[in-house]
């Protein structure tokens, strides 16, 4: 945590030295001591205090300075750090004008020239004043914060990228917030320019790109070296799994994902059903556990960056990267996942980021505190998601086309459910119509046996229908079922394309697909468990099928 500042200012430079000594010999270990000759260097030293989140705590200034007097310095210093404590170094002569001050500017105190001993002239009136300022100061949040709208589809993505990478930072509402307003104006923008993030270093981007803001904060889009023994594309459970285990087994690894490790597993509030955690872990949690694991391997982690094809080339596989880039590696496991179906309901799509969400977005739970929040969805998924929310939300209804949740949705789940008043199951319920103006307002109902419509207030819609995997970027021959799940093993004989396109003696192995070398892993794959524990096993599993298959050359 960054110490608090104290600042001094004497244009003399005997003065200045002997109340710096000072100062650092009482207050060091609690205070940073700044001292400076020039009234003007200080003052123009202070936006950039400000934008870097610095405190100060006390000013001490000379009184007779050339640049300007320590009164007039001390009035333009409030207006950048209004809380600190304002103390003037005075000669006798000048006591008039610091018994003036107190009145026209606030002084809370003079210290007259010379101040020895310390111990009695000058450490107790600091003491007394700091003690008082520091009864009244909090920390300020160290990190990056984010300014922008609650309701704003570019503000959601930016936090969604921010929670997903792990990265801490502070969200800034411009309509609710004043230090949002007070961040803008120190860094003279306007609210044209949100989202805006403030970097730790006190710089700022406006209306960044997920490439950008990843470039900014120190993410790698780039690869360091143009061919790896394995390749991992999409960095959820499976792809995490196989990561660590390649690493651990000195294959050349690097894992490439297009936003953030984790996939959906990473946004689940509470897994509760994974092996060996008895009080379930969060899915942030989880990813930074593994993530970190396979770094201590040695693997290479690439993000945000997106692949856009691959092409074979006998035993080298060529993945080009939406910027162009390419990296050539031996062999690739695909653990893209999946994502939930969009409804298909033009009145719900104008509200997408603004009330309206796909899966879990944990991260925008708080802004529905108070308010009845609707899910779409009967899985596992989304009961996870009705329990997080149930925290903040006055209410949770689960709006579900069965009966009830007894067919999709685990057990522990249900009773959870069962025992958490605030939530509410709503069987043989759709959703037909979202209302609002900037925002989601309400929603229309319809219970499907009876036709009945109800419109309902609604702050907040939370979508988790069905999956579709990620692979439609892929172009190459290879086998998919008809929602467009990638097969593998040997599954692929059940395809009367299959032998066009397998070429070699041998049968696939059990995780590869129809281009040799080429595996799939998780939820991608067609007949997978959508479960974590499922996942993590067959990107475990896939690596010693790379292993099998590099030996082959």
């Amino acid at each position: 945590m960054r110490l608090p500042i104290i600042f001094a200012i004497d244009d003399d430079p005997q003065v200045l030295q002997a109340i710096q000594q000072d100062l650092r010999k009482q207050y060091r270990k609690q205070y940073r001591i700044i001292a400076t000759s020039s009234a003007r260097e200080a003052l123009d030293s202070l936006p950039e205090f400000k934008k870097k989140g610095e405190e100060v705590a006390l000013f001490l200034s000379d009184q007779r300075m050339p640049e300007m007097t320590g009164v007039e310095f001390l009035i333009q210093a409030r207006k950048f750090f209004p809380n600190a404590k304002r103390t003037l170094l005075t000669a006798y002569s000048d006591t008039d004008a610091a018994v003036r001050a107190i009145n026209e500017v606030q002084l809370d105190y003079y210290i007259a020239k010379p101040w020895d001993p310390p111990e009695e002239k000058l450490y107790p009136v600091l003491d007394d004043l700091l003690g008082d300022w520091q009864s009244d100061y909090r920390p300020a949040f160290e990190g990056l914060k984010l300014i922008g709208y609650q309701f704003s589809s570019q503000s959601h993505e930016l936090k969604d990228f921010l929670a997903g990478n792990l990265f801490p930072y502070q969200w800034l509402d411009i309509e609710n917030d004043p230090q949002a307003q007070e961040l803008l104006d120190l860094h003279e923008k306007t609210r044209n320019d949100l989202p805006a993030v403030v970097l730790e270093d006190g710089g700022i981007l406006t209306q960044p790109t997920i490439a950008e803001l990843g470039g900014k904060l120190g993410l790698q889009p780039k690869a360091s070296q143009s061919l790896y023994d394995l390749a991992i594309i999409g960095a959820g459970p499976a792809g995490l799994a196989a990561a660590v285990y390649g690493g651990s087994e000195g294959l050349k690894t690097i894992l490439v994902d297009k936003r953030a490790p984790g996939g959906q597993a990473g946004t689940s509030s509470r897994i509760e059903n994974y092996l060996g955690f008895p009080n379930g872990l969060s899915g942030a949690d989880l990813t930074r556990r593994a993530i970190t694991q396979a770094q201590r391997f040695g693997v290479e982690f690439l993000a945000p960056q997106e692949v856009v094809s691959i092409k074979s080339q006998g035993q080298y596989k060529h993945i080009k990267m939406a910027d162009d880039s390419e990296v050539v590696a031996r062999a690739i496991v695909l653990s893209t996942g999946v994502s939930y179906h969009k409804l298909e309901n033009e009145s719900l799509d104008k509200f997408t980021g603004a009330g309206v969400y796909y899966g879990a977005a944990t991260t925008e739970a708080y802004a529905f505190k108070g308010k009845p929040v609707y899910i779409v969805g009967g899985g596992n998924s989304a009961g996870q998601g009705a329990m997080y929310l149930s925290r903040t939300a006055s209410d949770v209804f689960i709006c579900v086309r069965r009966p009830d949740l007894s067919e999709t949705m685990s057990q522990y789940l249900i009773d959870q459910i069962g025992r958490t008043p605030n939530i509410t199951v709503l069987g043989c319920t759709e959703i037909v119509e979202g209302l609002g103006n900037e925002q989601l307002e309400c929603l229309v109902l319809e219970n499907m046996d009876s036709h009945e419509r109800q419109t309902v207030k609604a702050a907040g819609l939370f979508i988790f229908i069905g999956t579709k995997p990620f692979t439609d970027w892929i172009e190459m021959n290879i086998i998919k079922d008809p929602k467009g799940f990638i097969a593998t093993g040997r599954d692929l004989a059940r395809y009367a394309d299959f032998k066009q396109v397998w070429k070699h003696d041998r049968e696939p192995y059990l995780l590869e697909t129809c281009s040799a070398g080429i595996f799939a892993a998780g939820d991608v794959r067609a007949g997978a468990m959508n479960r974590v524990a499922s996942a993590v096993g067959e990107g475990a599993m896939a690596v010693s099928f790379v292993h099998k298959y590099l030996a082959e050359f």
